[in-house]
């Protein structure tokens, strides 16, 4: 090695001894602006408010409070009625040009207070087609009596198309049902009752329609037709 170059070095070594000892030495000062040290605790864990970690801004509750420069997270508003989708299906119509394609979605809508309707909606657009059910749900809306229990006052049937519907108070044993006729009762606020499907029919939307017309007949008033 040259012998400039070890020169260089040595050098080099000498300044950074000569720095740690007059370090260890020189007493600490400060100015009014910088905060106090205590011996034995690094400059970095003894910070101001300005300075502090995120843990240790916190309140009196303990709670963290939200870092600025955030958007501040609000509650959603509740929509007015419930739905439940009950049948969606892709459905083809067929045009000079070929085959057009669309969702077809029925759903069923309450407040669970005593209104609920069953509607249907077709669109390009899933997202589309459930807001047009959902308008067509409240169109054909029906507000039912209810007693104290939250039941009917007595029974009810109701057949459309094929398929047939029986609804009975039954005296404090829950809700007893199925198919879509149990979302359309759940999401009446109805409870209490129990209800069978005596035909064969699968049909969700079909069940669901007769079982609004089984409510019809225990009905205040009917909304819309």
């Amino acid at each position: 090695m040259p012998k400039e170059k070890e020169d260089e070095i040595k050098k080099e070594e000498l300044v950074a001894e000569a720095v740690v000892v007059v370090a260890e030495k020189a007493p600490l000062v400060f100015d009014e602006k910088t905060p106090a040290i205590s011996e034995g605790v690094k400059p970095e864990e003894k910070r101001g408010k300005a300075g502090a970690r995120p843990e240790e801004r916190t309140k009196k509750g303990g709670k963290r409070p939200m870092r600025s420069g955030k958007r501040a997270f609000y509650e959603r508003a509740k929509p007015e009625f419930d739905q439940k989708i009950i049948d969606i299906r892709r459905v083809t119509r067929v045009v000079a040009g070929g085959r057009r394609f669309s969702f077809s979605v029925a759903l069923v809508a309450g407040d669970r207070k005593g209104s609920v309707g069953v509607g249907t909606g077709k669109a390009g657009d899933t997202s589309l087609a459930i807001e047009k059910a959902m308008k067509s749900a409240k169109k054909n809306m029906i507000t039912i009596r209810l007693n104290k229990k939250f039941s009917i006052p007595h029974d009810i049937y109701a057949k459309f198309s094929s398929a047939k519907v029986f609804i009975m108070p039954n005296r404090g044993r829950g809700l007893i049902a199925g198919s879509s006729v149990r979302n359309v009762l759940d999401l009446a606020g109805v409870r209490d009752v129990s209800a069978k499907v005596f035909s064969g029919s699968k049909n969700k939307l079909n069940n669901a329609r007769a079982a609004v017309k089984a409510l019809m007949q225990v009905a205040d008033r009917r909304i819309a037709k």
